[in-house]
């Protein structure tokens, strides 16, 4: 208890410490984000500051847990993450080999043993391997959510804080799991979520609004891939039925912002990658809220959506699957009427209509 104590402190003194380190070397190295079209903030902001969250989580890692081969390729992974993140933060890379390095870090991970071999059928509980599939399939959900993350990188302290709640998120899942259902290994889970969350929200201090440093392609990959590869090492070690979905509702940020921006390019006929000014920040901000504001409204949805994944996690299959349908709608309708999903047909809704004059007021 002592041991974990002091390593949940080293992760965020680490950080603390280091973060206007990683900032003064980013001006040195260039790795500076400047103002744009697309961008919210008005002057030049340092980046790299995957760098300190980096430090703080693999510092207290190997303080606290012994070494296996799922968390040796968790670590290697996300050093493979962190350099790609950097050289783009300083040099801007190209797509293609920003995602090669992406493909290369989940490949290290999936070869260490970070895969989903089966998953629970959470229609009638039976299991169902995945066999050769399971390598690409868990290849593609850790590059998907690593992308996901670096997505909604868009305001002062968003990703990171999403992050934050989506790591506390899976330490309550691991926690109702280990002391409730009595599944093994859940442990490791809990004190992985659980350092990285400390180091997230000791980098928080520096990034929320108005930031002093950016989380750069560095940090909001190396969240993104973190707890992704996570997410796979806790499924393995699930016993619900209902556990295949979890990681979908913590992550339901992310997740959704990516896929209404895939339906809403399909729609107007767009290259899927152009990017564009329609992510659900950038709607909030159009509505009248502030940066501030903003931010603030997409973590109520998250702790929201984190509270959802653990009474989930708590009730029946059935019951959870009614549930999830119903959440399902109701997030489908938000994201419609806040004009998330442009180009499809628009619901009158007046109802939310009068939440977001409430809460703009």
């Amino acid at each position: 208890m002592l041991k974990t104590i002091f390593a949940l402190l080293l992760a965020g003194l680490v950080v603390w410490f280091l973060t206007p380190q990683v900032k003064r070397l980013a001006f040195r190295v260039k790795a500076i984000d400047r103002p744009g079209p697309r961008k919210v903030h008005q002057k030049v902001m340092p980046r790299l500051g995957g760098v300190a969250i980096y430090a703080g989580f693999v510092c207290a890692v190997m303080l606290a847990m012994p070494l296996n081969l799922p968390l040796i390729g968790l670590l290697t992974g996300l050093t493979i993450i962190l350099l790609v993140g950097i050289i783009d933060d300083i040099k801007t890379i190209s797509p293609v080999l920003k995602l090669a390095g992406q493909i290369a870090a989940a490949g290290c991970a999936v070869g260490f043993g970070v895969t989903v071999d089966f998953v629970n059928n959470p229609f009638n509980g039976n299991i169902m391997p995945l066999g050769w599939i399971s390598v690409p399939f868990t290849i593609l959900w850790i590059v998907g959510v690593t992308n996901a993350l670096n997505l909604i990188d868009g305001l002062d302290g968003l990703a990171s804080g999403v992050a934050g709640i989506a790591a506390l998120t899976m330490t309550a899942v691991a926690l109702t799991q280990w002391k409730v259902f009595g599944a093994a290994g859940q442990q490791e889970i809990i004190m992985l979520t659980l350092i990285l969350a400390v180091a997230v929200f000791s980098f928080l201090r520096f990034n929320f609004y108005p930031a002093q440093i950016f989380l750069g392609d560095s940090g909001a990959m190396l969240l993104g891939f973190a707890i992704s590869s996570m997410a796979v090492i806790s499924l393995t070690k699930s016993v619900t039925t209902i556990s295949v979905l979890l990681p979908v509702v913590i992550l339901g940020i992310p997740i959704i912002d990516t896929a209404s921006a895939i339906v809403r390019r399909c729609f107007k006929r767009r290259p899927i990658f152009q990017a564009d000014k329609e992510h659900l920040h950038h709607q909030l901000l159009a509505r009248g809220l502030s940066h501030r504001q903003a931010v603030l409204v997409m973590y109520g949805v998250s702790i929201v959506l984190g509270g959802s994944a653990v009474l989930l996690n708590m009730l029946a299959t059935d019951q959870a699957l009614l549930c999830l349908a119903g959440l399902a709608l109701v997030i489908i309708l938000l994201a419609n009427q806040i004009g998330l999903l442009k180009g499809l047909p628009r619901l009158k809704l007046p109802f939310l209509t009068k939440i977001y004059q409430r809460v703009h007021k």
